[in-house]
C-alpha cells in the first residue's frame, strides 16, 4: 500500500502518513526500524505494510516508494 508522510519525530523514530483517501495513520517506532530508513520528511511518498482494518489498522513498514 502506498501513502503520504505526514509528520515525523527524529527523537521517538514515530509519526504518521496519510492514506490516498486521506486517512491519517500512526506508525511506531518497530515499523519505522523494519523499513530500514534514517529520515524521513513531510510529503515522501512511502511503501507501508499494514495489519488489521478500521480502527484496528497498524502499520508494520514504512519505506520509501521506489518505481
Amino acid at each position: 500500500m502506498q501513502a503520504t508522510s505526514y509528520t515525523y519525530d527524529s527523537e521517538t523514530r514515530s509519526g504518521s502518513v496519510l492514506l490516498d483517501d486521506g486517512t491519517p495513520v500512526e506508525f511506531d517506532a518497530a515499523a519505522f526500524d523494519a523499513g530500514g530508513l534514517r529520515l524521513l520528511r513531510p510529503g515522501q511518498r512511502v511503501r507501508i505494510e499494514t495489519e488489521g482494518d478500521g480502527a484496528s489498522l497498524r502499520i508494520t513498514l514504512v519505506t520509501l516508494q521506489t518505481l
